[in-house]
């Protein structure tokens, strides 16, 4: 159990429990500063709840209606997801649940993480951390990390464009530094929603769309933006600039992607030099079908975004709670889906990592072919790098 106070600001009140209608992208730093949150609406997989799971922050839903009574301080009963209110229970730490897991068994693992914190969370894990050999962060958490408005400024224009990719290679290049000999960061590319872009933009004009999941977003929306193709070679030139040959430490990824064609539009629309190496998410079916031909058309790596083709198969929206017994990490369709992109991807020569919740771990690797590794948020991978080993 834990127990807080509750935190109705919006604002970081740190170590507090934050107490908010739903998680968007204008609650990061409250996010972070937070021991537990606790919300009226989202799914376990969510996006800014995966901030949560990767820094180890307890999420609790309850009805809309009962948030108004959470004032003062709180205790919150993990095991139960019940809460009391002004408790003078004793603080605990919440338990795995997991059982043991050998960490061969995940091949290369690659960490899931919200910033530069998780980083060295992982690399503090003693030996059985170089099994660590990358670090995955999306782009717009490197910008809510900053403050950055990323539409404003890529709207901005050219002056606020570089001044983007300037700030956004600063934080990479302060990563970089972190990373332990012969780790790697990938860059998942700005893939922001329209309903999270609402929530942290200010001038630029962002669509209202009736389901922004489905919307414009991801490979998507990169097509259509010289700004970002701008700002995203300001990211590349500094990184040169400040890393020398380190540089090549981080990699790039595209997410939201459907098929080959477009992996290639999006590399010649990006105008990528060839020596830069860019791998493919594959989260849609229609990406696991075209799994062949992305890796044919010069995908470097493919990453198994797990979370949203669960959603999308399933026809169960992941941010959701009212479908969460249809969103089935487990499903027979979901697990033959990525069936498919590990066999599809060993038989081209392409490196294949797929992300795993820590309750799905075990049964991901007793029933799946082995891909080169697997991804995992920074503090379930820590409880697996953490456990002792025969």
């Amino acid at each position: 159990m834990l127990r807080g106070t509750c935190n109705r600001t919006r604002g970081a009140l740190e170590g507090s429990i934050l107490v908010a209608p739903s998680l968007e992208a204008g609650l990061y730093e409250a996010i972070v500063a937070a021991r537990a949150v606790v919300c009226g609406s989202g799914g376990l997989t969510g996006h800014m709840q995966s901030i949560c799971r990767g820094r180890g922050i307890p999420v609790l839903r309850v009805d809309q209606a009962d948030l108004a009574d959470l004032v003062g301080e709180v205790t919150l009963h993990l095991e139960s997801q019940s809460i009391v209110i002004g408790s003078d229970a004793v603080d605990g730490a919440p338990g795995t649940g997991e059982g043991p897991t050998l960490l061969d068994d995940l091949g290369s693992a690659c960490a899931v993480i919200a910033d530069l914190q998780d980083i060295h969370t992982i690399n503090s894990c003693g030996p059985n951390a170089k099994r660590v050999d990358s670090f995955f962060i999306r782009e717009e958490f490197l910008c809510l990390a900053a403050g950055l408005r990323p539409l404003d400024s890529l709207e901005g224009g050219p002056a606020a464009v570089a001044a983007y990719g300037r700030a956004v290679a600063g934080r990479l290049c302060t990563f970089v530094e972190a990373l332990l000999p012969g780790q790697r960061l990938v860059l998942r590319l700005l893939d922001l929603r329209s309903d999270h872009a609402a929530g942290v933009t200010r001038l630029a004009s962002v669509a209202v769309e009736p389901n922004p999941e489905l919307g414009l977003h991801g490979a998507r929306w990169l097509l259509g933006s010289a700004a970002y193709r701008d700002a995203l070679h300001a990211v590349l030139r500094c990184l040169r600039e400040r890393l020398g040959d380190d540089a090549r430490r981080v990699h790039l990824s595209v997410p939201f992607l459907n098929d080959a064609e477009e992996f290639a539009q999006l590399r010649e629309h990006l105008e990528l030099p060839a020596d830069v190496p860019v791998s493919a998410f594959i989260e849609t079916p229609a990406a696991v079908h075209a799994t062949a031909a992305i890796c044919a058309a010069g995908a470097s790596e493919l990453f198994v975004g797990t979370k949203d083709l669960v959603q999308f198969y399933l026809a169960a929206d992941r941010s959701n709670h009212l479908v969460a017994e249809s969103y089935q990490t487990r499903h027979p369709a979901v697990l033959d889906g990525v069936r498919r992109v590990v066999e599809s991807a060993r038989a081209a020569g392409t490196p294949v990592r797929v992300f795993g919740l820590g309750a799905d771990l075990a049964h991901y690797l007793e029933r799946l072919p082995t891909p080169d590794g697997y991804m995992m948020c920074t503090a379930e991978l820590q409880q697996v790098i953490l456990q002792p080993q025969p």
